[in-house]
């Protein structure tokens, strides 16, 4: 019998905590025993969708990009941990319908902060204008309005935010 697969869909700022927190997760569910995939945005846009700008249009195309693997890999029994910004709620909302079994996690970590943790200098070339359509800075974030967790990393450490999802993850048999 295959094991019951699903998505567990991180979104939040470039910052926030969601790749993390998604290799915390990964290592706890491979403890249990269960099959895992990651896919890291940074890693599929490299792969899977090189050449897309980061225009709408092409942030959509690879979201569905990202959505569909998750989905094929999932109906297969895996335990598919997304991690990608995913800045447009009507995108994450066409994964989620496509998708079914599908656990929303919004990294609600606040850009103040996001900007602080980064590291690549993203927000600082963002706020020069050497960066254009930088999400969060000159182009829209849209939150969740009904996350399945919601986690503001501030004060908490991977670990305890990997533990909600594995609470919530129980709690929708996926456990």
């Amino acid at each position: 019998m295959i094991e019951r697969g699903c998505v567990i869909w991180f979104t939040g700022l470039s910052g926030a905590g969601k790749s993390t927190i998604a290799e915390v997760l990964k290592t706890e569910l491979l403890r249990l025993g269960h099959r895992v995939e990651v896919l890291d945005g940074d890693v599929v846009r490299e792969n899977l969708s090189k050449g897309l700008s980061f225009s709408k249009e092409d942030r959509d195309i690879n979201i569905m990009r990202i959505g569909f693997v998750a989905h094929l890999l999932a109906r297969n029994g895996v335990k598919v941990i997304c991690a990608a910004i995913s800045p447009y709620r009507s995108v994450r909302d066409q994964v989620r319908a496509m998708v079914g079994d599908f656990i929303e996690v919004y990294i609600s970590t606040p850009l103040e902060e996001c900007e602080t943790r980064d590291v690549k200098g993203l927000y600082k070339k963002a706020r020069s204008g050497e960066i254009k359509d930088f999400t969060g800075v000159d182009d829209p974030y849209e939150p969740p309005l009904d996350p399945e967790v919601e986690i503001n990393t501030v004060g908490r450490t991977p670990d305890e935010s990997a533990f909600m999802i594995l609470e919530e993850m129980q709690a929708g048999g996926y456990l």
